[in-house]
Order: structure tokens, then sequence, then C-alpha cells
């Protein structure tokens, strides 16, 4: 990404992030193949992303980025996924990783790293196999990482771990383990190309190494730890997992509404095999997609209501747990009613679906990768059950 840094940006931009994320949408309609077949993003469409300021919507004003609030970050990440969910995906994970680590470190450590328009933040899932050994002005990391989504677009690369005293104890941090994200360049890790799966293909979301790389202090934040946080605003306070999930959401939601769009372009025009008349002269074809046209609309309506209601609450310092369980509630079952809808739109298109020609196949692949993210799993509903009830809750992903 470094060569297109040079990208141009729009001046005081008079359209808003949603207004831009749709103008984005015909290139992504017209290199969505190709992306996929790359299993990475193409460079038109890099560059439009950086021209258009799409990698620091949610990056502080201190930083030049435009610190948006959450709903309009869900709107534009959610024209995005309409046109193309890998890209969605990427401008998501990299904004909410930006934002949230630039937030937690020294302002001119996050101005070098992140004051770019065109940088990218990438990294993979927290796991135990880790090690961060704290040493004199740092730590030395070691550690193998999967899933760094947009990680081929990215200048910056990251890690997270738990952090071990040099004889293999626990280092404690404000009376409790340490646990660190650490930021480092692309160039410092051994990146395997092993993206080689279902859907979601031009993430990139490849495997990562570094080993007994030393991070400096300045590169290791905290990111959710309160003592550390640096900038005060509401997107901080709500915190990295909620704004993944809420992301994470959108992307879904607007992932079936394109499908769904093309189950109703199909009816229009199409008759059934097993039937004299067309699609959209059938009464249970038009009963089906009006209840699919509910069950998403009620989803992304619940999704904007509580990431409103989220965004007010820490805008006054009154952002509460049960403010916490709504959004998380919101943003799982969201998930999971717009894989439902995906899967009845492909299968409602009969063959047509499997055509690479037709707009069913590659979107659908890229719904049920999206629907088996951690962030759609129903353990999350579970846990605000047991809020809900007042049964003992290890309150996790909050």
């Amino acid at each position: 990404m470094d060569s297109v840094q040079s990208a141009p940006i729009l001046n005081a931009p008079t359209l808003s992030a949603p207004e831009r994320a749709r103008a984005l949408q015909p290139l992504l309609d017209r290199d969505g193949p190709e992306i996929d077949r790359r299993r990475e993003l193409t460079p038109d469409v890099v560059e439009a992303l950086i021209a258009q300021d799409m990698l620091r919507l949610l990056l502080p004003r201190s930083l030049g980025g435009q610190e948006l609030p959450l709903i309009d970050f869900c709107e534009a990440v959610e024209a995005i996924a309409w046109a193309d969910a890998s890209t969605a995906w990427f401008v998501n994970q990299s904004n909410v990783s930006s934002a949230t680590s630039a937030a937690a470190m020294p302002h001119e450590a996050a101005l070098a790293t992140f004051g770019s328009p065109g940088v990218g933040l990438a990294w993979g899932a927290r796991h135990g196999a880790s090690r961060a050994i704290r040493v004199e002005g740092g730590y030395r990391l070691t550690g193998t990482w999967s899933f760094a989504s947009g990680g081929r677009h990215s200048t910056w690369m990251g890690a997270h771990s738990a952090v071990q005293n040099p004889d293999g104890t626990p280092h404690l941090r404000y009376g409790r383990p340490d646990d660190r994200s650490f930021v480092f360049r692309r160039s410092e890790a051994r990146i395997v190309d092993d993206w080689f799966v279902l859907g979601l293909r031009g993430t990139g979301s490849d495997t990562y190494t570094v080993e007994n790389l030393f991070i400096p202090d300045a590169m290791a934040p905290a990111r959710d730890a309160l003592q550390e946080r640096r900038e005060t605003g509401p997107i901080y306070t709500i915190g990295s997992t909620l704004l993944y999930a809420s992301g994470f959401c959108s992307v879904t939601i607007g992932l079936a509404r394109r499908l769904l769009e093309a189950y109703v372009d199909l009816a229009r025009g199409k008759h059934s095999r097993a039937s004299i008349n067309s699609m959209a002269s059938n009464n249970a074809i038009q009963r089906e997609i009006a209840l699919l046209d509910a069950r998403l609309s009620a989803a992304r309506a619940f999704l904007h209501a509580e990431v409103r209601a989220t965004y007010d609450a820490a805008s006054t310092g009154t952002l509460d747990i049960d403010r916490r369980m709504r959004l998380r509630l919101a943003t799982t079952h969201g998930m999971n009613e717009a894989s439902d809808v995906a899967i009845a739109a492909y299968r409602a298109a009969g063959t047509t679906a499997i055509l690479d020609s037709a707009p069913f196949e590659r979107r659908f692949r890229d719904a049920m990768s999206a629907s088996q993210h951690l962030q759609g799993m129903m353990g999350h509903v579970e846990m605000v059950g047991r809020h809900i009830l007042g049964v003992e809750n290890k309150l996790q992903n909050l």
C-alpha cells in the first residue's frame, strides 16, 4: 500500500461517509469478481478507498481522522458491503483496529503510525500460544496468528498477546494480567499465503509470524484499558469489541440486502419450470419476499436503534452494562437474521443461483463465511439472556 499513499484525498468533503461509500459501488460491482479471483482487493479499489478517506473513518480527529458517529460508520460499511463484502470487511476491520489502537497510544507515536490516509492495520485473532516478554523499553514478541483481514493492503500489522515476565510468570498491571495489542510494520512479519476459503476471499486474511520481535512501549497499547485511553470520545468509550460487532453486522445486512434485491429482480422476470405462472404471480413467493424484507428491515432497525442509543450514552457518560448488552444482542441477532435472509434468497433462485454469471453465487459464499464469525455466535445471545435473568455471568465480548 505504500505505493498508493499519495492518492488524492477529498478536500473537506461535502459528501457524508455513507454517500461516499455509495459512490464506490459501481467500481466495487465491476471489480467484485476479480477481487474474489485474486483473493485481495484490486489496485483500483485500494486507491479509491484511500481517495475517499475510507481508512480513517473512526480515527481520532486529533490525528487527522473523521471520528464518525457510529451510526454513520455502520451505514458506510453496509453500503460498501452491498457492492462487495470483502472490501467492507477490510474497511471495518482496519478502521476499528487503527482507531482503538491509536486512542491508547502516545499522541506522537499514533500520529506517526496512522496519520497517513492509506496505511491500514490488520491483525489476527488472539490466542494463548504467543509470548510477549516484558523487557526494558518494551517487549519481545513471538507467535503466529491467523485471519489478518486486509493485511495485503496494510502498512501495519498487529497481534494480541498476554504479557509475561522474563521468568515466564504473568506480568501484572492495574491489578490484573497485562494483555496488549502490538503494532509493527508488515515487513517485519513472515506472511504465509494460506487464504484458500469458501467466501470473503478478497480479504486476503493470511497467517503471519514474528519471532523475538522488539516492540517499543509506545507501539503496545492496551486498547480497552481505561487507564491508558488517551482519547475520550464516545467511539473509544464504546470499545473495540462492540465496534467490530456493529461493523460486521452491517456487512452482513448489506450483503443480505443485495441478495434479496437479486431475488426480487429474478422473480419479476422469471417463470418457474414447475409452474406456468411467473414467479411474481406466485402467492408463496410474494409472501416470502415480503417477510424476508420485514425480517431484514427489522434487524437493521434494531441494530441502528441500539447503535444510536449506545453512542448517545457514551457521549453523556451514561454507558452501562445494560446498554452494552442491548447492542451485543442487536449485533448478534442482526448477523443471524441476515444469514437466514441470504440463505432464503439463494435457495429461492433455484439453479440460477449457482451460475457465476448470476449475482448470487459469490455473494452467497461471502454471506456463509461471514455467518461463521465469532461475532455472530449464539453464545453472545445466551450471555445476554443470563444478564436479563440475573444469572451469574462472566462478562465477556462487551
